[in-house]
């Protein structure tokens, strides 16, 4: 009835996304009940260890790994879940094991990674997503900006800006505060509608 740890292998699965992943567990657990343990089953130890395999295949293939830009932010993921994951897996070993009088004391994720085929596409997805958020932000601010100069010169009522200037006025400031590289300064001797 000595408390046991299983370091599980990596098993290669589909998450539910139907993407291929790396997953392993790590699972302490002891003999609750010696007589379903003995008698119900051939061999508790492997018994243990296939279901164990069986449990963490099926929590694997509820969750997706990562959010993805249709799926709602507020569903569980493996990758960013881990305590939800861990206690999903614990139930599920719990439910599996009774039949050996087994009881688990604790099951926790000890590797999750895309698998090698997928890592360098899934790598480009995720930097392409963390590009997106940047420049959305960028332009976000961009825009505030923009909105905050155009309140304040007409409040301060000393320079007056017809549709056009100020049209001209939020293009610059958009362009030198979205551009990658620094603002290049440019002399204008003409006017505006010359």
């Amino acid at each position: 009835m000595r408390l046991r740890t299983l370091n599980g292998e990596r098993l290669k699965v589909n998450d539910k996304m139907g993407n291929p992943i790396e997953i392993a567990t790590i699972v302490s657990w002891h003999v609750a009940d010696t007589a379903k343990a003995i008698f119900d089953v051939d061999d508790y130890e492997s018994y243990v260890s296939m279901q164990t395999e069986t449990a963490l295949c099926h929590v694997a293939s509820v969750y997706a790994y990562d959010h993805m830009e249709d799926e709602s932010t507020s569903s569980i993921m493996l990758r960013s879940n881990i305590e939800e994951v861990s206690d999903a897996l614990k139930a599920e070993l719990d439910r599996r094991f009774a039949p050996a009088g087994v009881a688990v004391e604790d099951a926790r994720l000890t590797h999750l990674a895309y698998a090698p085929e997928i890592a360098q596409a899934m790598l480009r997805r995720q930097q392409a997503d963390a590009i997106l958020a940047a420049r959305k932000k960028i332009v976000e601010g961009a825009v505030s900006m923009v909105e905050m100069a155009a309140d304040r010169l007409a409040e301060g009522g000393a320079i007056e800006l017809d549709d056009e200037r100020k049209a001209a006025m939020a293009q610059n400031l958009m362009v030198v505060l979205c551009g990658e590289s620094d603002a290049q300064l440019v002399l204008n001797v003409g006017s505006l509608y010359a």
